[in-house]
């Protein structure tokens, strides 16, 4: 008897996810960004240097407003066609043309720039494109940043987090085995 509650519990369960999940599933987005729909003109540039940013025919519907935003290290000191924001990742409003393309945009990276700088294009009607330049030394080699300096920071700052984490653990194992003694 108690077999079988369980399986009529476990069924009821089984059912209530599929009545719930199955209609959330159905609304579900279905625009998908088209596959290599957004392009940099370089896939490596100097740090302040400007690279153009484009998406293909199609990839927007047409004459709508399209959001271009640029996240990487200082991405807020990225400049649009000279035009500077001042927030935490650059972005900027621009409109596709007649056939859903976005012409290409001059994005200036900052002088500090240094690893990776992913640009993604939306609008209202579109997931848009995406598209990613890495920055690199005069000397062709990829320049990540961070120092020794700064590092030091984040070490001793992970070390205390593991020990304390240790500290905890090991309280909870004594309180465990006092209450066992008892």
């Amino acid at each position: 008897m108690h077999r079988s509650l369980r399986s009529i519990v476990t069924a009821l369960a089984i059912g209530l996810v599929a009545a719930i999940g199955v209609p959330a599933a159905a609304q579900a987005s279905t625009i998908y960004p088209p596959v290599d729909a957004c392009s940099t003109s370089s896939a490596t540039i100097e740090a302040g240097a400007t690279i153009e940013f484009s998406c293909a025919a199609g990839t927007f519907g047409a004459n709508e407003p399209v959001t271009i935003t640029v996240t990487g290290e200082n991405g807020a000191g990225v400049t649009f066609a000279f035009v500077r924001f001042a927030i935490s990742t650059g972005s900027a409003a621009r409109t596709s043309d007649a056939t859903g393309a976005l012409r290409a945009v001059g994005i200036t990276l900052p002088q500090n720039a240094s690893g990776v700088y992913n640009i993604a294009a939306i609008s209202p009607t579109s997931a848009g494109g995406a598209a990613s330049t890495s920055i690199v030394g005069a000397d062709g080699l990829p320049r990540t940043g961070g120092d020794s300096g700064q590092l030091l920071g984040i070490w001793i700052g992970g070390g205390a987090l593991v020990a304390a984490g240790a500290i905890v653990l090991i309280a909870l194992a004594l309180r465990r085995r006092g209450n066992r003694d008892d």
